[in-house]
């Protein structure tokens, strides 16, 4: 896994999308309190930056270099290799 002595720039960029993770769920947590409100539609835009910005973190985790616009859009992906625990 990268780390932010050897990788400083990837290192960056994994604190960027969980910096927005973290912003997206503070918005997303407002919008849900019990005197406001959030439809379906704005919901699912809330939900999908908010795994979307999760994905990368994890699929991008080994990856050492500049990343593609394919490589991106794979990245955002719902990831594979992951094991869920309850």
């Amino acid at each position: 896994m990268i780390n932010g002595k050897d990788n400083p720039v990837e290192w960056a960029m994994m604190s960027y999308n969980l910096e927005e993770v973290v912003e997206h769920l503070q918005e997303l947590s407002n919008l849900v309190i019990p005197d406001a409100s959030i439809d379906e539609e704005e919901f699912k835009v809330y939900m999908g930056h908010i795994y979307a910005h999760l994905n990368r973190i994890w699929n991008q985790r080994n990856h050492i270099g500049d990343i593609s616009d394919e490589q991106l859009e794979q990245y955002s992906e719902f990831p594979v290799d992951i094991k869920f625990y309850d």
